[in-house]
């Protein structure tokens, strides 16, 4: 009986694939979940595994190939390879078996790290080689571009090895450790570590991938100094080794070529340098840093600003902040206000939370309202679904537990995608003006800034006032001036007036 081997789901938008390399060849024997290969798409890279044990049949698309979603990659003869891929793996199992005689080892594996995500670094281990561990006791802390992931202990036992240091960058399907004295034994667990390296060698073998970033970091090298041999002439990993070993290859004695390699940092003197401290940025960090980058590459960015009179919105708050807290048990804080006046606005000016994709513009006919959340690792933005269809309770409830699961960075990929509008509230931190930049694909961010009280001229009187400055910063290639104006414009007479909320004005 042959099984065939499919494209699997690509992800969101993502129709099509190239076979970058296949890892087993015709007659060779695989196991259940063995990675058969790897195809290339425009944002990742995805690894296949193989549905079954056998042996390998038929390969019908050949590397270097593109396919569409669902289509036929290779056969397998399943069950042929079931009595050759255990012997396979029982050769190593003298090296190391002592730990799994105890009483059996569970293996600690890289947990799902959602869609897209194909990578993550080992940030911190809670635990050593030798501690005691509780099931579901952490272990280890994973980072990745997005969010960082906690791996909890699958069993009881003790933590019998570390495969993955701290700092090593791991695929999703690697293992981490092994704990022995488990109930479930695994024989075939020492040659996971040999399994790992190889994984981990393999690796995301694409065009600005982490592994194609972090290993041109490492060699100082930029993306100019490497010749891609990828899909669109994309850098692969294969490339920045090839050329790191050309930069080396005339240098036995040359400490001199080394320095030029860093031609991006400035030079330091001497007696400053002894007084500096390297510290790699995170993953988080990075991709932070790269999507800001790629908003002012890509969107034509501008600015328009207004402010806003607080006090109709302050004295609301103050007069029912205590009911509100006694029914809903939240507190009834500025974001609903200004999340339900923005839905509002959103309304009346559509293309401010529509979206540019190739020479369409979509139009969302809802509102995924993003919350930008400062943390320890950095800005992250969880979304809060169909915002305009919420009470003010339930939009403070969804800010606090996406906040306080932001904090804790607890957070999941789908938490933080989707969103179709922004707010960023830089008034916490004190900002009384700002211009904030976009969160691509979205074609619009609203910046909140300080209270302050000023002297206003209100009816021909001077008054003082708490107001606050407001920043819509939006993508000119979809929106216009009017349209941006119109948008901060009602927000404000929403802020000013919160009747005309409940009235729908």
């Amino acid at each position: 009986m042959s099984i065939e081997v499919r494209v699997p789901t690509l992800g969101e938008s993502v129709t099509e694939a190239t076979v970058a390399t296949w890892f087993k060849k015709p007659g060779d024997a695989v196991a259940v979940d063995e990675m058969l290969c790897e195809l290339e798409t425009d944002k990742v890279t995805v690894e296949v595994p193989s549905p079954a044990a056998g042996v390998m049949g038929e390969i019908v698309t050949a590397e270097g190939e593109t396919v569409g979603v669902d289509a036929l990659l290779a056969t397998i003869a399943a069950g042929e390879g079931a009595a050759s891929a255990p012997a396979a793996a029982a050769a190593p199992a003298p090296v190391a078996a002592a730990p799994a005689a105890a009483g059996g080892s569970v293996d600690v594996m890289v947990p799902t790290l959602g869609e897209s995500v194909t990578e993550a670094t080992v940030s911190t281990w809670f635990k050593q080689v030798g501690d005691a561990v509780a099931q579901d006791e952490m272990l280890c802390e994973l980072e990745t571009d997005k969010v960082s992931v906690e791996v909890p202990a699958p069993s009881a036992g003790v933590l019998a090895e570390i495969v993955a240091p701290e700092g090593a960058t791991v695929d999703a399907t690697a293992k981490l450790a092994v704990i022995s004295g488990a109930a479930a034994g695994a024989a075939a667990a020492p040659a996971a570590p040999a399994a790992a390296t190889a994984a981990a060698s393999a690796g995301k073998d694409v065009a600005n991938a982490p592994s194609a970033e972090k290993a041109m970091a490492e060699a100082g090298l930029s993306a100019d100094q490497v010749s891609g041999t990828g899909r669109d002439g994309r850098i692969m990993k294969e490339d920045v080794a090839r050329a790191v070993a050309t930069a080396s290859a005339p240098a036995p004695a040359a400490a001199v070529p080394a320095p030029a390699a860093q031609a991006p940092r400035a030079p330091v003197a001497a007696a400053d340098a002894g007084r500096e401290e390297r510290v790699r940025m995170t993953r988080l960090r990075q991709t932070i840093a790269r999507r800001l980058k790629d908003a002012q590459d890509t969107a034509a960015i501008l600015t328009t600003f207004n402010e806003v009179d607080m006090t109709e919105v302050m004295a609301l708050r103050n007069e029912y902040k205590d009911l509100f807290l006694k029914k809903h048990g939240v507190k009834l804080g500025f974001m609903s206000f200004f999340t339900k006046a923005c839905c509002h606005a959103l309304k009346e000016v559509p293309e401010v939370n529509a979206e540019i994709d190739g020479t369409d513009i979509v139009y969302k006919n809802f509102v995924h309202m993003g919350v930008a959340a400062g943390t320890p690792q950095g800005l992250v933005v969880p979304v809060i679904r169909d915002a305009d269809s919420m009470s003010f309770a339930e939009i403070e409830k969804a800010i606090a537990e996406k906040g306080q699961r932001a904090r804790d960075g607890k957070l999941s990929m789908a938490e933080m995608q989707g969103g179709t509008f922004t707010i960023s509230n830089g008034g916490v931190y004190g900002s009384l003006m700002s211009s904030p930049i976009l969160n691509p694909p979205q074609s619009g961010i609203l910046g909140m800034h300080k209270i302050q009280d000023r002297p206003m001229a209100i009816k021909g009187e001077v008054k003082i006032r708490p107001m606050m400055y407001l920043a819509l910063s939006y993508d000119h290639r979809i929106v216009d001036g009017k349209g941006a104006v119109t948008f901060l414009v009602r927000v404000k007479e929403a802020l000013e007036d919160p009747r005309r909320l409940l009235m729908d004005l």
